[in-house]
């Protein structure tokens, strides 16, 4: 069995087993992992509640000025990016509206091109030179914190007066590091997988936060304008019949 495998499943190594007596261990390993992801969750939310919170409000402000927000990672993580986009620009909550996000994983053209004439390092970075608009929001995930595509594009990013978020694990990493990012939420785990559930909480809660910030927004406006419409009296005027 490969190494990676034995750390995975210590109780299959050395010999072999019949299905019905692996059941027992096999189902502890489910509860088992299922107990660490939640713990990862309780953990991270409990002590960076205020910082999503913060990342949160950077987007919505970047909304409210009539930014847009970009998004990008890669393998995994650049899934993760598509589900961010598709949750603000076509949101499962009835009565919120869509807001204007653009994955810049997406475009397999511009990544391939990108990537064969420059460098993989600037899929990203050349992407929000042609996206990006000061004022925007930028998010990028990656459970190391080290991709060099995703860093170049913060850098842009800086440049450009463009508010940034990340989404990583570990400790964080160069994301972390290089003071890139505005908003740099580290997931506390090392484990790829546990990581990459607590992201998708994490920007699952972003999105209701973002839209929540927003919608108080509008309600503070009706409430504005109700209060400025003019009154009237009620009583009629002119000759009665």
């Amino acid at each position: 069995m490969q190494p990676e495998l034995e750390a995975l499943y210590p109780f299959l190594i050395g010999r072999a087993h019949e299905p019905a007596a692996l059941e027992r261990p096999l189902l502890e390993s489910i509860a088992g992992k299922a107990a660490e992801s939640r713990a990862v969750s309780e953990r991270w939310f409990t002590a960076a509640a205020p910082a999503l919170l913060a990342a949160a409000t950077a987007i919505a402000d970047s909304y409210r000025r009539g930014g847009r927000l970009l998004t990008m990672g890669n393998g995994g993580s650049s899934c993760d990016a598509a589900h961010i986009a598709v949750e603000f620009l076509h949101p499962v909550t009835a009565g919120r509206p869509a807001l204007a996000a653009v994955n810049l994983a997406a475009d397999v053209a511009a990544l391939s091109a990108i990537g064969n004439d420059l460098g993989f390092e600037h899929v990203f970075a050349r992407q929000v030179v042609a996206h990006g608009r000061p004022g925007d929001a930028l998010i990028g995930v990656s459970t190391s914190g080290h991709s060099s595509n995703l860093l170049a594009a913060f850098g842009k990013a800086r440049e450009l007066g463009i508010a940034t978020i990340g989404l990583v694990g570990g400790d964080g990493g160069a994301m972390r590091s290089s003071g890139l990012v505005d908003h740099c939420l580290v997931a506390p785990s090392s484990s790829i997988h546990r990581i990459q559930e607590a992201h998708v909480v994490a920007y699952h809660i972003l999105w209701d936060l973002v839209h929540t910030l927003l919608a108080d927004d509008r309600g503070a406006a009706q409430t504005s304008q109700t209060a400025q419409a003019p009154k009237t009296s009620g009583i009629r005027t002119g000759s009665q019949p």
